[in-house]
């Protein structure tokens, strides 16, 4: 018997949880620090133009790839960084992140600018997830808050791009995707960007 779709993203989401988990830090650093050599190449300007981009990141949690000096690297490249925060159980917004700016714990565990920081809207995406597949589909931790805010940046007419960033072993073959689901542009591992078989149709 087929599982729903919301139950096969649950259980592809604790396998590749339990396989980014079982990588020891000094891997996950070692991977993090890979996908530094990915951001200056022909394949990651066709994802979009930095100059004067304003671009969302994240602070790691748990076992996420840490992209703090890639994002440091992309202000360098002249893009305005913004960093997610989660204001409920439904809605984030990405608050612009200054050089040297203090960061507090926000909703989720995430870490971000307090409420002093402008509120911006994102030009692209960084976007942590769970599990991916080569059509851009993604499985993310379950709250739905990064679809929501891609939904409600759509609806104003800015469509940012989005890039996945995930460990090479966060793939899987195919993601379940619902009708509600919006899916990458490409994803960006310590192996290289991946160019969503979407965007090569």
């Amino acid at each position: 018997m087929t599982l729903p779709s919301r139950e096969q993203k649950a259980v592809l989401r604790a396998e590749r949880l339990a396989l980014r988990d079982a990588l020891s830090p000094e891997v996950r650093a070692e991977a993090s620090a890979a996908m530094l050599r990915h951001i200056d190449t022909p394949a990651f300007r066709r994802a979009f133009d930095p100059a004067g981009a304003t671009v969302s990141g994240f602070w790691p949690i748990r076992s996420e790839p840490d992209i703090r000096p890639l994002m440091e690297c992309l202000r360098i490249m002249g893009v305005r960084p913004c960093l997610p925060v989660v204001l409920d159980r439904e809605t984030i917004v990405f608050r612009a992140y200054l050089a040297g700016a203090p960061v507090v714990k926000t909703g989720f565990g995430t870490t971000g600018p307090d409420e002093t920081a402008a509120v911006v809207d994102p030009d692209l995406m960084l976007v942590p997830l769970s599990a991916f597949d080569r059509h851009g589909h993604r499985i993310g931790y379950g709250a739905g808050h990064y679809d929501r805010a891609i939904a409600r940046l759509d609806a104003l007419g800015r469509r940012p791009r989005r890039i996945g960033i995930a460990f090479a072993c966060q793939e899987v073959a195919s993601v379940p995707f619902e009708p509600h689901d919006i899916p990458l542009d490409a994803i960006l591992t310590e192996e290289g960007l991946i160019e969503t078989r979407r965007q090569q149709v």
